[in-house]
Parts: C-alpha cells; sequence; structure tokens
C-alpha cells in the first residue's frame, strides 16, 4: 500500500509547535455493505478502539464510533 492510500492526521499527542508533530494514518476499505456501484461506497478505518466511517464521494468529515457501536449497528442491518 502507498502512503498516498493512507489517511493521515496529526496525532493528538503532537505539541502546538509547529514541526513538532506526529502522523498517523488509516487504512481505508470499502465496506462489504457498500453496493457495486461506482461511487456507491461507504469506507471503514479499523483500529482498535475506534471505527472510523465515511462516504467516498465526501471522505471529510467521517464518523468515529467504539468497536461495540458499529457491532451494534451492523446488527441492526437487513440481510
Amino acid at each position: 500500500m502507498s502512503t498516498s492510500e493512507l489517511a493521515w492526521f496529526k496525532s493528538s499527542y503532537s505539541s502546538s509547535a509547529s514541526g513538532d508533530c506526529v502522523e498517523v494514518a488509516f487504512s481505508w476499505r470499502k465496506s462489504s455493505y457498500s453496493s457495486g456501484g461506482d461511487g456507491d461506497c461507504v469506507e471503514v478505518a479499523l483500529t482498535p478502539a475506534t471505527v472510523h466511517v465515511r462516504d467516498s464521494k465526501n471522505p471529510r468529515p467521517h464518523l468515529s464510533l467504539s468497536p461495540a457501536a458499529w457491532g451494534d449497528f451492523l446488527s441492526r442491518l437487513p440481510k
């Protein structure tokens, strides 16, 4: 995976001084709940403490959920 495929952001552990910045990245993937059509994508990025969800057509902002909340959401989707 190239770094251009990652979503980089400034870590909350970074200082406010310019140049003193730690950046971290999410690896986004298309959700299996997305349609097969072009542009109809829900993308997810998983971390140990958070599940990030976004619309591929409008990637900013995105929704951040706990793994438990994400699991609860998925359990309510029609099969």
